[in-house]
């Protein structure tokens, strides 16, 4: 059993998170029921912007909020002075009503609308990631309109495969993010960029895969990048303010993971780029990096009651829980594997091996294959760890499923901070047939 952060056994024999009994959490609020480990979540964003303080290093540290967005994580973003990723208008929304200093608000996304770029201009957000061309000059022309500027980093592609899922994979060449380093696209959209008058380039961007577990590539990365910065320096004169070297920073879901230490990340990275830029004739860049996964993901269990089971002689045993890829689709999605115990019993020796099976209608609807537990029933608790990144955010109502409660757990005390949805909420957006208005062709 791998506990994480402030996880424990409490005298009563239940696992406890944060100081506060599991058991007692899903009495109050039900299950599926995300709880978040907060502690676990400022100690990772410390250890971070800590390390980059030791080494002298002018950054910002910004919390990639696609991995869990919600009010109540965006202000506890704040309260640990971190910059903030987003990705969508919604997310952007999202910010605004946690009241986060939108001037540390970073806007990324292949494909912003008209829409969402006004957005982001009203709110006088401190960065837009422009993504391609057509970004480019769509981005150009409403900041003329408007006669206002606004300041941008490039994303770029610098051809890096880094050792991670194919699905996940976004630093090569042949992705549907960012400007091409090598072919000359990148060269092309900073010297159209330079040459607005709206346009202020801070520098480059790039992210080149999640649930990485080496720096080797954020360094081949960095070399790539400098080289070309170097080599635009001399001809067009830019000095990159701000170097981006995006996230992607892995942890530890099964004993078969084995990540690096956040602190580790950050030296090895900051170390390259100190001796490239030593090596060449620009300034040293300010360095941004935008964890997400790496800063939730193991502060997240999701709590399950166990239902029905299912023996398949000499094959396998499947226990159903009342969840599944509605609450966490990356297993059917990325094939992603995670850990869990029995909440109610976490010290019960192990007496079987069954594979947990979630309740939509669908055979892809399985969360964890082949798990060791203790003899599990109805009634018991199953805790699933690591389900903080990309678990409710990728949440879904299929099969009508109502998407969980999200409760945050520190010093003895559980916060509520996203309600569970009602069978109300599903339909809240429904018409009735006779209600629903007719549209005329012509």
């Amino acid at each position: 059993m791998h506990l994480y952060g402030t996880g424990g056994v409490n005298e009563r024999g239940h696992l406890e998170i944060g100081g506060v009994d599991t058991i007692e959490l899903i009495e109050q609020f039900g299950t599926p029921l995300y709880v978040y480990d907060v502690e676990l979540i400022r100690e990772r964003a410390r250890g971070f912007k800590r390390t980059f303080e030791e080494l002298g290093i002018s950054a910002q540290v910004a919390y990639a909020s696609k991995a869990f967005s919600s009010i109540a994580m965006i202000q506890l973003a704040e309260q640990e002075g971190l910059s903030l990723d987003v990705v969508s208008a919604g997310e952007l929304y999202t910010a605004i009503k946690a009241n986060f200093p939108t001037e540390r608000i970073h806007f990324h996304g292949n494909n912003k609308s008209e829409e969402e770029l006004h957005m982001a201009l009203d709110h006088d957000i401190g960065c837009i990631v422009v993504d391609n061309f057509s970004e480019l000059t769509l981005l150009e022309e409403i900041c003329t309109n408007r006669e206002q500027k606004v300041k941008i980093l490039l994303r770029v592609t610098p051809g890096i495969e880094a050792h991670t899922h194919d699905y996940i994979l976004t630093g090569q060449e042949d992705s549907k993010f960012g400007f091409d380093l090598i072919n000359g696209q990148a060269e092309a959209a900073l010297r159209q960029a330079l040459q607005s008058e709206f346009l202020e380039v801070l520098g480059l961007h790039c992210h080149i895969g999640s649930q990485i577990f080496q720096t080797t590539g954020f360094l081949l990365a960095a070399q790539k990048i400098i080289g070309k910065l170097s080599d635009w320096h001399g001809s067009v004169g830019f000095q990159p303010q701000v170097l981006n070297l995006g996230g992607g920073f892995g942890i530890r879901y099964t004993q078969e993971d084995d990540p690096l230490p956040a602190s580790q990340y950050v030296e090895e990275i900051v170390r390259e780029v100190q001796n490239l830029i030593a090596d060449s004739d620009l300034v040293m860049p300010e360095i941004w990096i935008e964890p997400g996964r790496s800063l939730v993901g193991d502060a997240g269990v999701t709590l399950y009651k166990v239902g029905s089971e299912k023996e398949v002689p000499n094959v396998r045993k499947y226990i159903a829980v009342d969840g599944g890829m509605s609450d966490n689709i990356r297993p059917a999605l990325y094939e992603a594997k995670y850990d869990a115990i029995l909440a109610n019993r976490p010290l019960d020796p192990v007496e079987e091996t069954v594979s947990i099976a979630g309740k939509c209608c669908e055979s892809g609807d399985m969360l964890i294959w082949d798990l060791p537990l203790p003899k599990a029933g109805r009634g018991d608790v199953l805790a699933v760890f690591c389900t903080g990144a990309y678990g409710y955010s990728m949440s879904n109502n299929y099969n009508r499923i109502p998407r969980p409660a999200v409760v945050f757990a520190e010093n003895g005390e559980a916060r509520l901070v996203i309600k569970r949805e009602t069978y109300e909420d599903l339909i809240h957006l429904d018409l009735a047939l006779h209600e629903a208005a007719v549209v005329n062709k012509d």
